[in-house]
């Protein structure tokens, strides 16, 4: 197909035979089988990639496993895992360009916000994660030891690396991800294999790429790219991977940690979100209303902590969901490489219809269509949509939708915000819009989300961790959390 307006070396990424990392080697599946990719901005095929087999899975698992047991990365020291990370983080920047046109042709959101917000971000992570690999300590311990009353003991606890593990990462934020996985699997010693969403694994191939050119030792990193369910599983089920990381929707990563527990695997599931924004009556309502927008239509709304759900008190209600209708009407929509473009297409046919089968629920129960509401093509767009006159129990203020689609309520007081607020099964992020801090602090401890901003939303960092209470998953990503998750305590007590 044609790709005008992208880098050459763009254009031959596109091309380039199918292949996979396992170990030091670019491979094909086993049984030779592909799978087509789509650009979502149009439809068509944009190229093919292998359909890895269970075998080529456990091969990657195999390779991880020898480079974790016996290969040098086994003794490498924490400032040699420090400076590869930043090795391949100034890789990554030198290729800052190609990382983002490969997004925005396999994922579909704008090449020029992928640059600075994904890539970057991604960029950002891996030079924090590179800091902490000279920086996990154990600690000394003295202890009582009651049964050897008569005894000298030397005892101390070590942090050493979980082992092989295997990475499952979701088709919104497909480099990023990856990163948020290798980050701290590389710091601690880890091995990795990656399983990209079946959707986008372009810049994981491409990321596997830079990581050699960095110079890690075969199969520190390998890439299978298939379906989840014929790789993912084959991942998840095999008995030579330590840890299971899995970053999706609620039911997959409940199936991942079923698995995982039958044979005690150590995971980290980061899913699904269903986020409230809580707009008070004092907050700066120009600010709450484009903040809220924001909130949920970037990205196409194709975040796991969008602002889906929006509470503003009451005799604001109305004209915070006309500014916020405003800001939807104004957007303009196409395709993701035109740099004036505000909105991309959602990632596939499929999730087109889903999103758009629920603004149909929404018409069919008698809720109102503020703005938006419509679906069109070449490609696989739904324009921003705000709803109102939604009871809080309708499927779409309590089910993630994972597109642009904004659910509108209003609320009387702090107590019914909270309630409402907290009527859901995830927990992943929250924000409050306000300028009183001591209404601010009286509801923080009281909103049961992982994440709590106010008067912003989705702000992350590299320092904090991000995860979710309730269904939106166990665990943590980000910040010193992510080096517990990817090691284990050795307790060490030596009779002198």
């Amino acid at each position: 197909m044609s790709l005008p307006n992208v880098l050459p070396a763009t254009s031959a990424f596109i091309q380039r035979a199918p292949r996979m990392l396992i170990g030091s080697g670019w491979v094909e599946a086993a049984d030779g089988q592909t799978m087509p990719l789509h650009n979502p901005a149009t439809g068509e095929v944009l190229c093919v990639v292998p359909r890895a087999t269970p075998a080529d899975v456990d091969r990657a698992v195999l390779a991880a496993r020898q480079a974790f047991d016996d290969s040098a990365w086994t003794r490498t020291r924490p400032r040699e895992r420090q400076n590869l990370l930043w090795k391949l983080a100034d890789l990554m920047q030198r290729d800052a360009e190609l990382l983002a046109q490969l997004e925005c042709l396999n994922n579909g959101k704008s090449a020029a916000v992928a640059q600075v917000m994904d890539v970057q971000l991604a960029i950002d992570f891996l030079r924090y994660m590179a800091g902490w690999a000279t920086k996990i300590e154990g600690s000394t311990v003295d202890v009582s030891a009651p049964l050897m009353p008569n005894d000298q003991f030397h005892s101390f606890i070590r942090r050493e690396a979980v082992g092989v593990v295997g990475a499952i990462v979701a088709w919104n934020f497909p480099l990023l991800l990856a990163c948020w996985k290798l980050g701290p699997a590389l710091a601690t010693g880890c091995t990795v294999v990656l399983k990209p969403a079946d959707e986008t694994p372009l810049t994981a191939l491409k990321l596997a790429e830079l990581v050699l050119e960095a110079g890690y030792p075969e199969g520190v990193f390998n890439v299978v790219t298939g379906t989840g369910i014929t790789a993912g599983s084959a991942l998840t089920h095999n008995p030579l991977v330590d840890k299971l990381t899995f970053t999706g929707s609620t039911a997959v990563g409940k199936q991942i940690g079923k698995i995982a527990m039958e044979s005690m695997t150590r995971v980290t599931l980061e899913l699904g979100g269903k986020s409230p924004t809580i707009v008070m009556a004092d907050a700066d309502l120009k600010s709450a209303a484009a903040g809220a927008a924001s909130a949920i239509f970037f990205n196409q709304g194709q975040v796991c902590c969008a602002g889906s759900r929006l509470y503003v008190q009451r005799k604001h209600f109305d004209n915070v969901v006309a500014d916020i209708s405003d800001i939807a009407n104004a957007m303009k929509l196409g395709n993701g490489l035109d740099p004036s473009v505000d909105m991309g297409p959602l990632i596939s046919a499929r999730q087109q219809e889903r999103v758009y089968g629920y603004i149909e629920k929404g018409r069919e129960s008698g809720a109102t269509i503020a703005c938006g509401g419509e679906q069109f093509g070449p490609g696989f767009f739904v324009k921003p949509t705000v709803i109102v006159d939604v009871d809080q129990k309708h499927s779409l203020v309590q089910e993630e939708i994972f597109g642009p689609v904004l659910v509108a309520i209003p609320f009387d007081d702090e107590a019914d915000a909270l309630r409402m607020a907290n009527d859901s099964p995830y927990g992943l992020g929250a924000s409050i819009w306000s300028n009183d801090l001591a209404a601010v602090h009286r509801m923080i401890p009281r909103i049961k989300s992982g994440s709590v901003w106010v008067n912003c939303h989705s702000a992350l960092d590299p320092a904090l961790p991000f995860g979710g209470y309730k269904m939106s998953g166990v665990g943590r990503e980000m910040g010193y959390a992510a080096i517990e998750h990817y090691t284990e305590l050795k307790s060490v007590l030596i009779k002198l």
